[in-house]
């Protein structure tokens, strides 16, 4: 396997694929056409080398990409809406383009809100206030609480991917990785073998918070207080710092590909058995889009594994030119 440095995430019937500066997101529309948008990354990590720096750069890297996420799935979202009132039609692009950033910033919000809850402060009451008055162990009861954290997250992605429109999002996941291992592997960018490449991937967003709430319980327990509103605000500052092992570590594993990386990575390959369903074939077209966008996959294969196009090298003037 080769390192490509492109990643994405599904959309709402589509995929969005990112590489450098560059994104696409591919959309397949209900009258069966596909529709392409590109256009350039703002990226936090561009602005300073302090935000790309090792332990560092994973918190912005994480910013960035939930920012991208939510802009892609409002692009996706709104060929599907039943229709829009007259005074949307009327909004001026810049306007529109000012409402989106101000609903993404508003979403984001909400769902960490809703994360930290859910996923942190509720294992944690259980754990501390109920548990800890019986367990005199304070490593096992953060090691009880980091298991009910992953429980709990497991139990969430059982549960929503049995509705229809989620089992879709994740058939475009699959699609999205399977592109991406296409290539890394070797072969060229066709349905074909697309369809026979691995739905699973290692730098996957899936493995990230998994690994996050593992690491997490290895920092909580060489982090205690006596006092118990100490104990669960340090729970909440320390998100950066697990966040930024998280993605060195995912870094790692997606950029290595040997016996204890590959050993590692195993929990969150089996978590993308959830997260991950096998596409159908106008879906892989669909991820074959967006890569294509943004990517000389045709110059890789020549680059990477001695493959040879006779329009690689036209494409490279292409990316060059733009």
């Amino acid at each position: 396997m080769k390192y490509s440095g492109i990643g994405g995430q599904a959309v709402l019937e589509g995929v969005m694929m990112r590489n450098k500066d560059q994104y696409a997101v591919a959309v397949r529309k209900s009258d069966g056409d596909i529709v392409i948008k590109k256009d350039k990354c703002g990226s936090l990590t561009q602005k300073s080398a302090f935000f790309r720096a090792p332990f560092i750069r994973g918190v912005f890297n994480f910013i960035d990409s939930l920012t991208l996420g939510m802009s892609s799935l409002n692009f996706s979202s709104s060929f599907f809406a039943e229709e829009e009132d007259e005074k949307s039609k009327a909004k001026t692009e810049a306007q529109k383009k000012r409402e989106d950033a101000i609903m993404n910033v508003i979403t984001i919000i909400i769902s960490v809100v809703l994360a930290v809850g859910i996923f942190l402060v509720g294992p944690w009451l259980i754990a501390d206030r109920v548990l800890g008055s019986i367990i005199n162990n304070k490593y096992l009861v953060v090691l009880i609480e980091g298991v009910m954290r992953v429980i709990l997250f497991i139990a969430y992605i059982a549960l929503i991917q049995l509705m229809p429109d989620i089992k879709r999002l994740f058939m475009y996941h699959g699609s999205e990785h399977k592109c991406i291992n296409c290539i890394e592997h070797g072969m060229e960018l066709t349905v074909e073998n697309v369809r026979k490449s691995s739905r699973f991937h290692k730098r996957c967003g899936t493995s990230f918070l998994l690994i996050v709430m593992i690491i997490s319980i290895l920092v909580l327990m060489l982090v205690q207080f006596d006092s118990r509103w100490l104990r669960l605000l340090m729970r909440i500052l320390l998100i950066p710092v697990i966040a930024g092992i998280s993605y060195e570590f995912l870094r790692a594993a997606g950029t290595h590909d040997n016996p204890v990386m590959n050993f590692l990575s195993q929990p969150g390959l089996a978590l993308q058995r959830l997260t991950t369903k096998e596409p159908e074939d106008d879906m892989i077209e669909v991820g074959i889009a967006s890569v294509e966008a943004v990517f000389d996959w045709k110059g890789y294969l020549t680059e990477n594994f001695n493959m040879h196009y006779e329009d690689a090298q036209a494409g490279e003037d292409a990316d060059d030119a733009e």
